[in-house]
C-alpha cells in the first residue's frame, strides 16, 4: 500500500531545515521523523538559501510603495499649480 504523500507548508520547510541548521539535527533524524526523501530536503535546502534575499525585500518593497505615493502627491500638487 502507498503512504499518503504530505504537502508541507513552506513555514513547515522553514522550520525543518532550522532544526538541522540551528539544532543539529541530522538529516537522517529529520527524514525518519517526517519522513521525507533525503532528496527532498536537501532541495528544500537549497531553495532556502538561495531565496534568502526574499526575505528582506519586504522592507524594500514597502520603501518602494512610499516613495511612489510620495511620487504622486507630488505630482498632484504640480497640477493643481
Amino acid at each position: 500500500m502507498k503512504r499518503k504523500r504530505k504537502n508541507y507548508s513552506a513555514n513547515e520547510k522553514v522550520a525543518i531545515i532550522k532544526r538541522h541548521l540551528v539544532d543539529k539535527v541530522s538529516v537522517s533524524d529529520l527524514c525518519d521523523e517526517y519522513l521525507l526523501n533525503p532528496t527532498v530536503f536537501y532541495r528544500w535546502q537549497k531553495e532556502f538559501f538561495e531565496n534568502g534575499a526574499a526575505a528582506f525585500e519586504k522592507s524594500d518593497a514597502r520603501r518602494q510603495r512610499a516613495e511612489r505615493k510620495r511620487f504622486e502627491e507630488l505630482e498632484a500638487k504640480l497640477q493643481v499649480k
